[in-house]
C-alpha cells in the first residue's frame, strides 16, 4: 500500500494550474534528464524525456524534487568513468523535495515534510564493515544516481532509512549542495586528522572545498588553497582562507595535514610536497586519471596518504547540524532543470564557482 498526499500541494509553481487526472493505467508522466549511454559532456549526452511517475516500495519515500545539486561524480558517471550499473539512467544524488508519498512499512509522518536523499542509498547493515560503523564501505552498497534513478527530475524515490531531514533554516538550492559535497568534505576533514590550530591544505576548490574551508575555519584552522582558477582564489579569500595560490606559487609555510578535491593524479604528489612529516593527506575523490609515479621521498617521513571513500549516515547527520550552526555560506547558482547538460559542461571545464543546483 503506498499512501500520498495531494501533489498540488507540492508541485512547482511553474505547473499547469488544472492537472490531469492520473489513472491507474495511464500514471502520470514526469520530467526528466535521462542518460541513455555514457558520452563525453561536450556533446549534451542527457535528454528530456516524460518517464513514469515512480512510485514508492517497501520501506520508500518519494520525493517531488525541489533541488538537486550538480556533482563531479554525476560527470565521471555521465562520461562512464564510472562504469553504467544500469541504462538508462536518472543521475543526481544531492536531492531536495518533499515527501509525497510512502510506501509500505514507512513512517507515514514523513508526508508532507522536506526530506534530502544523497549518495549512499543503501547498505546491508549486517556485514563486518557496516557492523563496525564504516557502511560506507559496504560491499553491496548502493548508490543514488548510479544503481538507482536520482534527481535530476521532478520526482525521485528514496529508502526511508538513509533520508534526511534537513536544517529548517537553509532554503532548497542551498542546502542540496549539502548532501554530497558538504557532507564529503566534511568526512574529507576528518580522515585528513584536521585539527584546531593546524595548518590545513586544499587542493582544487569546488563545491565541496569551498564548504570544507568553511567548516575547518569553525574548528580553528588556518587553511592554504591551491586551485588553478582566479575566480576560485579570489572565493577561497573571502571565506576566510589565509592563503590562495596556484600550483606553481610556493605557499608560506607547510602543511599539518591536507585534502585533494581535484579529480588529476598529479596533484597527490604537488601535495605531498607541502606535507610536513607526519602529515595526512586525504584524497577526496571517486575517480583518478591516475596515480603518478613519485619519488619516495615525497612520502617517507611517516607521511599518511589515504582515500576518502563515501560517507556515511552519521557523517551526513553530524554535518547537516554543523551546517546550522555555523552557519555556512553557500556559494551556489541555481538552473533549470533542463540546463543539466550545460551545468555538467562548465563543471568539466571549471567554470562552477561553488556549486550548480538544477531546479525542476
Amino acid at each position: 500500500m503506498v499512501l500520498a498526499v495531494d501533489r498540488s500541494a507540492v508541485v512547482a509553481a511553474t505547473a499547469p494550474a488544472v492537472a490531469p487526472p492520473a489513472s491507474p493505467w495511464h500514471p502520470v508522466p514526469m520530467k526528466a534528464m535521462v542518460l541513455q549511454r555514457p558520452a563525453p559532456a561536450e556533446t549534451d549526452p542527457l535528454v528530456w524525456r516524460d518517464l513514469p511517475d515512480p512510485e514508492p516500495g517497501p520501506g520508500e519515500l518519494r520525493l517531488r524534487v525541489r533541488a538537486c545539486g550538480v556533482c563531479r561524480t554525476d560527470l565521471h558517471v555521465l562520461e562512464g568513468e564510472l562504469p553504467a550499473h544500469r541504462l538508462p539512467l536518472v543521475p543526481g544524488h544531492q536531492i531536495v523535495g518533499i515527501v509525497d508519498a510512502v510506501g509500505a512499512g514507512a513512517d507515514p509522518a514523513w508526508l508532507g515534510r522536506r526530506a534530502g536523499a544523497a549518495w549512499l542509498r543503501w547498505a546491508c547493515g549486517s556485514c563486518a564493515l557496516c557492523r563496525a560503523g564504516r557502511e560506507n564501505l559496504c560491499p553491496d552498497a548502493r548508490f543514488t544516481g548510479w544503481d538507482a534513478d536520482g534527481g535530476y527530475a521532478q520526482a525521485a524515490l528514496v529508502p526511508a532509512s538513509f533520508a534526511f531531514r534537513l536544517p529548517e533554516a537553509l532554503d532548497d538550492v542551498t542546502v542540496a549542495p549539502l548532501l554530497c559535497a558538504g557532507i564529503i568534505g566534511y568526512r574529507s576533514l576528518r580522515l585528513a586528522e584536521a585539527r584546531p590550530g593546524a595548518r590545513l591544505g586544499l587542493f582544487g576548490f569546488g563545491a565541496s572545498a569551498h564548504l570544507a574551508l568553511q567548516v575547518a575555519r569553525h574548528l580553528g584552522c588556518e587553511v592554504l588553497v591551491v586551485t588553478r582558477g582566479q575566480a576560485h582564489r579570489e572565493l577561497a579569500l573571502r571565506l576566510g582562507a589565509a592563503w590562495a595560490g596556484a600550483a606553481e606559487d610556493a605557499p608560506p609555510a607547510s602543511m599539518d595535514s591536507a585534502v585533494s578535491f581535484a579529480p588529476v593524479g598529479r596533484v597527490i604528489a604537488d601535495a605531498l610536497r607541502l606535507l610536513r612529516p607526519g602529515g595526512t593527506l586525504a584524497v577526496n575523490a571517486v575517480h583518478l586519471d591516475r596515480v603518478p609515479e613519485m619519488d619516495y621521498a615525497l612520502l617517507y617521513g611517516e607521511r599518511t596518504l589515504r582515500s576518502v571513500a563515501n560517507a556515511t549516515r552519521q557523517d551526513g547527520e553530524e554535518f547537516l547540524r554543523l551546517a546550522a550552526d555555523v552557519p555556512l555560506a553557500v556559494a551556489c547558482e541555481g538552473l533549470p532543470l533542463t540546463a543539466a547538460n550545460e551545468a555538467l559542461r562548465r563543471l568539466k571545464a571549471g567554470g562552477v564557482n561553488g556549486a550548480a543546483v538544477l531546479v525542476p
